[in-house]
């Protein structure tokens, strides 16, 4: 088996059939598996998925455990020579997954690698992060993060000074699509558990880092994300939304697993 695809289904039965659609569409001249994990959803996931995709593994949680955890309930089932991990709001591009898969065959330093995001209207998505300090959330929420000296900073830690054309290492991958090689994660383990929601593919990166394996930007992979983030507005009512609380908590556990210093690893 070349690849397993990991598909995490929180209430978006909708999303899950569209991506599968579109992996069907684009044709992927791959030996591979798709594994549908549903966290508690109640949203006929299991049924939608007999109906329509009889070829895919489907997974029930009893509960709602969360990202990680989600997501490790079918990296530990998987099969494939490599690992991805896609979110259901992902549209497949016909020759992505081959081109993504003929990437880490020829790079076998890379541990990890994320494609080249695009929004439905072809502008690129950012995806691409340094490691964070401390303050992050702060300026990230608060209207400091207007200020000039303090903007030109989180462009820098979200590498906005950058073109995105070619393919680099880079700290960190935003978590909506990564494949990873299954030798390596035998290494360095799967997702920390600990983090219910966010921060969780931040922490894999910097295992990966730490175990010796690269983490890399595949700007030659182009994959649609339809994404709408709600962790990050800037605004004080955002205070209040239990999804900025839960970031928040993903980040102090980020902190306090690995103390405020930050590596240098590229």
């Amino acid at each position: 088996m070349k690849l397993s695809i990991i598909i995490l289904n929180y209430h978006s039965i909708g999303l899950v059939k569209q991506c599968l659609k579109g992996i069907e569409s684009a044709k992927p001249n791959l030996d591979y598996e798709i594994i549908v994990v549903d966290n508690a959803s109640q949203d006929g996931c299991r049924e939608m998925l007999a109906n329509s995709f009889a070829q895919v593994t489907c997974l029930e949680l009893k509960t709602n455990r969360g990202y990680a955890a989600g997501n490790n309930a079918g990296l530990k089932q998987a099969r494939g020579e490599y690992l991805l991990i896609l979110n259901p709001d992902i549209a497949i591009l016909p020759g992505s997954l081959e081109q993504l898969v003929k990437f880490m065959d020829e790079q076998p330093q890379v541990g990890l690698a994320g494609p080249r995001l695009v929004n439905p209207d072809g502008s690129l998505q950012y995806s691409t992060y340094n490691f964070p300090y401390f303050w992050l959330p702060l300026f990230r929420r608060t209207p400091l993060g207007k200020l000039s000296f303090i903007n030109k900073w989180l462009q820098h830690y979200q590498m906005l000074d950058w073109d995105h054309k070619n393919n680099k290492p880079v700290d960190w991958l935003l978590g909506a699509c990564l494949v990873v090689r299954a030798q390596a994660m035998q290494k360095v383990g799967l997702l920390d558990e600990r983090y219910f929601l966010y921060v969780e593919d931040t922490d894999w990166c910097r295992r990966f880092w730490q175990a010796s394996f690269e983490v890399w930007y595949v700007a030659n992979v182009e994959i649609v994300h339809y994404h709408e983030r709600l962790s990050a507005q800037a605004t004080v009512g955002a205070f209040f939304r239990r999804i900025t609380w839960i970031h928040i908590a993903s980040w102090v556990k980020y902190f306090l697993k690995w103390g405020l210093k930050v590596p240098k690893v590229k």
